[in-house]
């Protein structure tokens, strides 16, 4: 029986839950279940905090399990990335007071107070940057510099506006940019359910991804329609009951669908219809 670490709490637990469920997995309906099994797919889920799921994994505990891209890293567990996810993104960014810092060599003989130890630790190693101390803070990490504790922060960047707020600004390149991913423990084998599990992911982040387009055109004029509309290999023509129509069927990405459908249109193109794709497989 396989066995996937799952987020229990956070930003990172719903949308996981949801897409295993959307994958056609057994999902728990009661916070408080700490172990599911899912007996017709042969998956046993287990429940856990975030920043222990890459430790659970790199153990061989478990297979396989899915957090954040910058929690694996800083765990310093021996697991490694599978699969990103594509939800619950986020920049990871060096901060300082208005003005004071500009660029990353200036951290030199500096303390930083971060949520994310190891993996600054790690950053700045590699960049030959050796700093004062690194404190490690469970949260609130803007408001260390104003209390005295540190004089860098590293941490989750969305708007900045909380950074803005606490009187400091980024500076530098992202440290990171993190996503959910599915982890496995490093070097390990792929089971043969967790390639299945890694092909239904794929199916449903391809469904995010993609919508079904029908329309109609002149045969005439298939060759720019379908210049427009390639498809992932090729579309599917059929031919009308009136022989100068073709029908055309084509997967095409959801972020451009009124542009392609506006540009279909101004070729010729009519009863142009969109579908969701609730799953598919590549």
């Amino acid at each position: 029986m396989l066995r996937i670490a799952v987020p229990n709490k956070g930003s990172l637990s719903e949308p996981a839950s949801d897409m295993l469920r959307e994958a056609g997995y057994r999902q728990r309906r009661d916070s408080r279940e700490l172990v599911l099994a899912d007996p017709a797919n042969d998956v046993e889920f287990f429940f856990l905090r975030p920043r222990d799921v890459a430790v659970y994994v790199g153990a061989g505990t478990v297979d396989a399990g899915i957090t954040g891209r910058d929690l694996m890293l800083d765990s310093g567990a021996d697991a490694e990335e599978h699969l990103p996810l594509g939800f619950a993104r986020s920049t990871f960014r060096f901060a300082a007071p208005v003005g004071e810092i500009t660029d990353i060599a200036q951290i030199e003989g500096r303390s930083i107070a971060t949520s994310y130890s190891v993996l600054v630790h790690d950053y700045l190693l590699a960049q030959g940057i050796t700093p004062k101390s690194i404190v490690r803070l469970d949260g609130a990490v803007e408001s260390s510099v104003k209390l005295g504790v540190a004089e860098v922060i590293a941490d989750v960047v969305e708007t900045g506006t909380t950074l803005r707020a606490a009187g400091l600004e980024i500076f530098g390149d992202p440290i990171l940019k993190s996503e959910a991913v599915l982890i496995r423990r490093r070097g390990s084998d792929v089971p043969a359910k967790l390639d299945q599990l890694t092909r239904r992911l794929q199916g449903v982040l391809t469904a995010h991804e993609y919508v079904l387009m029908d329309y109609d055109v002149p045969v005439h004029l298939v060759d720019a329609a379908v210049a427009i509309t390639p498809g992932l290999e090729s579309p599917t023509v059929s031919p009308l009951h009136d022989r100068d129509w073709a029908a055309v069927r084509a997967m095409v990405r959801r972020d451009q669908t009124n542009e392609v459908m506006d540009t279909l249109y101004e070729v010729g193109a009519r009863a142009i219809l969109v579908t969701s794709i609730h799953a598919c497989r590549l």
